[in-house]
Parts: C-alpha cells; structure tokens; sequence
C-alpha cells in the first residue's frame, strides 16, 4: 500500500520552507515515527516523522527545494502485515533486541552533524536530558578522535629538509565560496532591517553598580541550586527589574498597529539568544508571575532547546520586550536594534571592575552599562531615560525586587 508523505501544516504567518535535509534515501527502509526529512522555516526546523514502516519508494523533492504545506514530499510503500511472517528466528530475535540509530533520540542540529562526520551515535553518552545527545556530546567527541589522531599526523619526515630559499613570492589563490542564506538568517535580516526603515530608533546610555546583586548572589547562589536545582544566574534579575520598570512605563511594554497604540497587560520577555543557524529570541510568557528560579528554569530550558535544534515555533512567538546579552562576548556598549513590533529592547554588557567616585572617595566597583534602544514615534526621551533609571535603581538595591518597593 502506498502512503504519501506531506509538508504538515506550518506555523501561522510561515507561507512555505525550505526543504534542509533527507536523512534516508530513496529504497531505503524506514521505521514508524523515524525523522525523514528537515524542513526549515524563518524561524525554527520541523521534522517530518514516518507514519508507518515501509520502504522510501520515492522522493519527490531534493534538499534546497522549497515547499508549502500539502505539497507531496516522497511515497512510501508500507508492507501488508499479512505478509509478515509471524515466527522469527532466534538470530532475528537476537538482532531486533539490539539498540538502533533510531533509539537514541537526535534534534536536527545533532543529526546533522552525525552525518557530517559518519559518526555512530551509539558510542557516545549522551548528557542531555533522558541521556539525549547534545551538539556538545558530538563536539567533544570530535575533538578526543582528532586528539588521538595528532601523534600520527605530526610523525617529523624521514629526511630533514633544509629550506634556504625564502623569497618565494606569496601565492595568488584567493578562496572564496558563495553559499545562501539561511531562512533564519535571511528572516532577521529582513527584521533588523525593517526595524532600523520603520521605527525612529534613539538609544540611551547608563551604567550599574553590580556590586550588591554580586554580593547577593555569592551568598545564596548554593542555597538557591540546592532547594530550586538550577543555578541563579544575572539574567532573572535582569528579567525582573526590567518588569519593574515596564509596570512604571507602559509605553515601554507597547507596540505601534497603523495609528494605534497597543498597550500590552501582560510581560512576555524576549531573551535573544545565539545558535550556529543564527539570532534568535525565545519569550518567557508571562514573566511577572514566576520568581526567580522559574526564570532561571525557563532560560535554561530555552538554551538547552536552541543549542539542540529543537526549540517550537510557539516558543519564539509573541514578546512585548526584548533583552540582549552581549557582554558574554565581552561587549562593552553596544546600540542592540530593535525587534518589531517591540518599541525597545534592553543590551546588556560586560561587567568590568573602574574606578568609581562613592561618598568623596573613589573605589573600585564591578560596573556595567546599560543600553535601552526604543522607538522614538512612541517612547519620548525622558521616558526612556527614567524607565533606565528604574532599572538601575532595582540592580542597585535589590530590596526594590525582593519587597516590591
């Protein structure tokens, strides 16, 4: 009996996709719920799992092509259980109770890579959850393979080779390799440009005395892993100043429709994170109402998530405010633009030890800047800057946080 493999339905506001890569050739034999291909949107990869056993007998298109939900993707033959003789040999048993590729579960990102490197999946431990093999199990396996492999490649040759002549003129080959965009890296072009046409963008500046949220941390940061089981990171206080302040300024929280004004009731935090495939921005849902470890859970989650490939297209939807780590790259200022229709977004930086003037004296404090970009055609200047301030205020003195002061 034939079965056709469809393009499912894809996310709303996602008119096609990109077809990324077939992890089985046409002949070949597929189990139920085996990934057979990638598809990738603007924003997350969808995998096309088999409905049934049975042999790929055709593949429709090729890696590149692109396609829209319903368009036919291959043809897969599933044998008639009829057919399947119902005694097996004690080798067949034997064989069938061995561990499969397909028992080890693989996000996109992973299989890739495992195919790249004709990698078996079943030598390595993996250390994600439910023993899932990350990106990095498969990166550290790599490096120990090219590790071992050094002695070999570095045997010094059998006869010394003196070199006397150094004056042989630098050669003219000039690689270059041409290779498109990605969806997701052509979506946020499109998006950063379009933010930097339609929005009166303005950013401005502060700096923060991290000293007491350091101080705050080293105290309970073991206490706090043991009884939540995650560590508390500078990210959640961020998270909740922020909240803070957006509560003081509604415009902050608000996005422009047309000649409206949509004031947002809710704080739906974007936390833009870096992945191999690009930027991306998951949102924690309504941030107001989860304390610090339920904040620290869901970064880890989404971390976890976009590391691995498999973050869902509802994970990286909506967002009233977006905050911007660059200071774990070592940034130290940087202008973060805008993601619409958001009309600010906060850039953090790198926390360095200066010279600071307390009291009359100057002592050294670990200080780092803040950047708030916001669209000017809604947020006016001193909004922007008190709506910093608060937030300054709330890192400065983290009894503003912990006593909703």
């Amino acid at each position: 009996m034939s079965f056709e493999i469809l393009v499912p339905s894809l996310p709303e506001s996602v008119s096609d996709a990109t077809l990324a890569t077939w992890h089985k050739k046409s002949g070949e034999f597929v189990n139920k719920n085996e990934n057979l291909v990638d598809l990738e949107t603007d924003k997350v990869v969808l995998e096309v799992p088999a409905p049934e056993s049975g042999i790929l007998s055709k593949i429709l298109h090729q890696d590149g092509a692109i396609v829209v939900a319903g368009d036919v993707l291959a043809i897969l033959e599933i044998q008639d259980t009829d057919e399947v003789p119902s005694v097996s040999t004690k080798d067949d048993q034997e064989e069938t109770e061995l561990p499969t590729h397909q028992d080890i579960p693989l996000s996109p990102a992973v299989r890739r890579l495992i195919l790249e490197k004709n990698i078996d999946p079943q030598t390595i431990s993996g250390t994600g959850k439910n023993n899932r093999l990350t990106k990095a199990d498969i990166l550290k396996h790599i490096e120990i393979n090219q590790q071992a492999d050094q002695p070999a490649q570095k045997m010094p040759p059998a006869t010394p080779i003196e070199v006397t002549n150094t004056s042989t003129p630098p050669s003219s080959f000039r690689p270059e390799q041409r290779v498109p965009m990605t969806r997701l890296r052509a979506k946020v072009a499109e998006r950063l440009l379009q933010a930097q046409q339609n929005a009166a963008m303005l950013t401005t500046f502060n700096e923060v005395n991290m000293k007491n949220v350091i101080d705050l941390r080293n105290q309970y940061k073991d206490r706090f892993q043991q009884k939540h089981e995650i560590k508390l990171g500078f990210m959640s206080f961020f998270v909740k100043s922020s909240i803070e302040a957006l509560k003081k300024f509604p415009a902050i929280n608000a996005s422009i429709d047309g000649n409206d004004i949509i004031y947002h009731g809710y704080y739906d935090m974007g936390i833009a994170v870096t992945t191999p495939r690009g930027l991306i921005v998951p949102v924690i849902k309504d941030a107001d109402q989860l304390d610090f470890a339920g904040i620290e859970k869901s970064i880890f989650d989404y971390g976890t998530k976009a590391r691995e490939g498999s973050l869902s297209y509802e994970d990286l939807t909506g967002g009233t405010f977006t905050i911007t780590n660059g200071g774990i790259f070592g940034s130290m200022l940087s202008t973060p633009i805008l993601n619409p229709p958001q009309c600010a977004i906060l850039g953090m930086h790198a926390i360095t030890e200066r010279p600071v003037v307390e009291n009359g004296e100057i002592v050294i404090r670990p200080i780092m800047y803040l950047a708030l970009s916001y669209d000017h055609r809604l947020v006016d200047g001193k909004e922007a800057v008190q709506f910093l301030v608060t937030i300054k205020e709330c890192l400065e003195s983290p009894a503003h946080l912990l006593l909703n002061l």
